[in-house]
């Protein structure tokens, strides 16, 4: 077994000019293997099926138009340096929509790309020290961490460095690329678990020992959990487990996978259906197993520093460059050309905005801006509406992060951008800045700040174009905005088929596509509502099946959802709390007129998807995710 070998030391001069740094996780000779890999595969000397399971695990999914590609970029932690953000930019532009998109494990997807174009992608990310690999396929996915790793308040401890260890112990590891099924990993530092380790295959929460390990650095272990067709949340394997151990822990839990794992049905080869057909005591037996023999080997994997005393981000020490002024910056954004088929980001005008009021200043800061635990600095999250960014945007980014955080931003699962370091007296600088490029939406963190996978738009297994349905309920809360304020802490998430993507199975409102037929015949679009989930200190709730609402009436069933909320609450009762008690029955009873349809009172437009323009016919294709 490849133990340890992928183990570097911190950059000795992690700061700069241009913000921190991080060695590469890019490796050259996988750019040339992939080039020779794909001309030996238009030769015809390799098969359909042995070129997808190759360029899967190197991060290029195929989408339902045969002659593009998603290329998932791997983002670890989702930190993004100078150059990532850079090269990304130019990526977008040359070789996609002219945008890229931030998914829920923090990556970023560029869609309909050329396969000829992907070795200059590849050469390209390369150089900026980012990787593909292991990015799809049935391979250990990106190990993903709170955004706010490092400067949450609340947190234990900063989780990156474990997190960051364990991406470069586990990348190109012998198993990560050979598993029966995907793998992946999450960690966080505070009890909000905004990671989601409890719906992980593992994950690693932040604690601090007690007794005789008392302040000793150190996680609890949850493993098995998932969503998709069978919600689980993580079975605790360990309460407490020295912070060194971490990675032997990660690869004893691997192994077991790797052996025991279903080959045979790629539907049920996930790690949750293994401890479910073996039953947790003989699961956890054979992890020991695998644990004990691990250790006996000798040459034990370590944390390449020491783990109890991590380096500690430090503000930054470097002269930051004056920012650019509002309007060069409106130029800038409004430069963007972005290009369908499919929804695309809303152009920026060119003119400098009318100087925003005193009380949209305050809600940005109310709701986009949290406090660092280090004095005087916060953190300010750029609110991406579909998780859409522009080429021009992120070298606004890049340029703002230089001039006013630390060079460097992070994604989050709610498909946004983090920039940390920011000097409270910054923050208005920033703001008219950030409202010139078109980044200044408010609402980061509540209902309106909804999630959407791609959806039917150019994934090959979505039923619906969840995207199309996440612009309407976005033009829902703009012209209804005291629903927003009534239910900000609640979550909204779209996902074109069970899979989950967006993590809709633990939203306060989750929509699952799907389709309902007319005399076996015409068809329309629809979606399942869950009610009641979310994630915290006790691991996941998994939302509760309710209605299937038509594409197209689901907005007035989101209104009358939170107008309900409001009339029935109990005083201080939080729309989360309430939909997590709400009675089915009554939601059924309330939803009843707008759920009934049939071919005599259907209209044209109900059998028209969201975000589309042609009749509905819900196709799909051979997905991918279970390739």
């Amino acid at each position: 077994m490849n133990s340890g070998q992928h183990y570097f030391p911190r950059p000795s001069r992690p700061d700069s000019r241009d913000g921190r740094a991080w060695l590469s996780f890019a490796s050259p000779a996988e750019v040339d293997e992939f080039i020779q890999t794909l001309e030996r595969y238009e030769r015809g000397e390799l098969s359909p099926e042995q070129w997808r399971a190759f360029r899967l695990v190197r991060g290029l999914y195929g989408q339902r138009q045969d002659d593009v590609q998603m290329l998932r970029v791997k983002l670890p932690q989702g930190r993004l340096s100078q150059a990532a953000l850079r090269t990304l930019a130019d990526l977008c532009e040359r070789y996609s929509r002219g945008f890229g998109h931030i998914t829920t494990r923090q990556n970023v997807q560029l869609h309909f790309v050329k396969l000829s174009d992907v070795p200059a992608c590849m050469e390209r990310l390369l150089e900026a020290g980012v990787t593909t690999r292991e990015a799809c396929g049935n391979s250990v996915r990106n190990i993903v961490a709170c955004p706010f790793a490092g400067v949450c308040p609340a947190e234990v401890f900063d989780v990156t460095p474990y997190a960051e260890a364990t991406t470069r112990y586990l990348l190109r590891h012998d198993l990560s690329s050979t598993l029966p099924r995907k793998f992946k990993i999450a960690f966080a530092g505070c009890e909000d678990d905004c990671a989601g380790t409890a719906f992980n295959d593992i994950g690693f929460r932040a604690r601090l020992g007690e007794g005789a390990a008392a302040g000793e650095r150190g996680f609890q272990v949850t493993v098995g959990g998932g969503t998709a067709t069978l919600c689980q949340s993580g079975w605790l394997l360990h309460a407490f487990i020295p912070a060194g151990r971490i990675l032997e822990v990660a690869e004893a839990v691997l192994r077991v996978f790797h052996r025991h794992g279903n080959r045979q049905s790629k539907a049920n080869a996930r790690m949750k259906y293994l401890i479910r057909k073996l039953g947790w005591e003989s699961w956890k037996k054979l992890y020991e197993t695998e644990l004990a023999a691990l250790q006996s080997e000798g040459d034990k994997p370590l944390l390449p520093f020491g783990p109890q005393a991590p380096e500690v981000e430090q503000p930054p020490a470097w002269l930051r460059p004056a920012p650019p002024d509002e309007q060069q910056l409106a130029h800038q954004a409004a430069l963007a050309r972005v290009k369908g088929p499919g929804i695309v980001p809303q152009e920026v005008s060119a003119v400098v905005p009318v100087p925003a009021s005193a009380a949209e200043f305050a809600r940005f800061c109310t709701t986009n801006v949290r406090g660092q635990r280090q004095p005087g600095f916060v953190a300010v999250t750029l609110r991406l509406p579909l998780g859409d960014v522009t080429g021009a945007q992120l070298r606004i980014v890049a340029d703002l992060a230089r001039a006013y955080g630390d060079g460097t931003v992070r994604t989050t699962p709610q498909q946004n951008l983090v920039m940390r370091w920011v000097r409270r007296e910054d923050l208005a600088g920033l703001y008219r800045r950030l409202r010139a490029a078109g980044l200044a939406g408010a609402g980061a963190g509540t209902i309106a700040d909804l999630t959407a996978c791609p959806g039917a738009e150019s994934c090959r297994l979505a039923v619906t174009q969840s995207r199309g349905l996440g612009r309407a309920l976005s033009a829902l809360f703009e012209a209804r905005p005291d629903l927003a304020a009534l239910a900000a802490e609640a979550s909204i998430k779209i996902s074109g088929c069970p899979n989950g993507c967006s993590q809709h199975h633990i939203a306060t409102l989750g929509f699952q596509g799907s389709m309902r037929r007319f005399d076996n015949r015409a068809v329309i679009p629809q979606y399942q509502l869950l009610v009641g989930g979310a994630v915290g200190s006790e691991g996941a709730r998994f939302g509760r099946r309710s209605v299937r609402l038509p594409a197209r009436r689901v907005a007035a069933a989101v209104e009358r959802l939170l107008e309900w909320y409001r009339d029935c609450r109990q005083p201080g009762q939080s729309a989360p709390d309430f939909f997590a008690r709400a009675d089915l029955g009554a939601i059924a009873a309330l939803l009843a007129d707008l759920c009934a349809i049939s071919a005599a009172d259907a209209k044209p437009q109900d059998y028209v998807d969201l975000g589309d323009d042609r009749v509905f016919t819900g196709e799909t294709k051979e997905g991918e995710c279970a390739a």
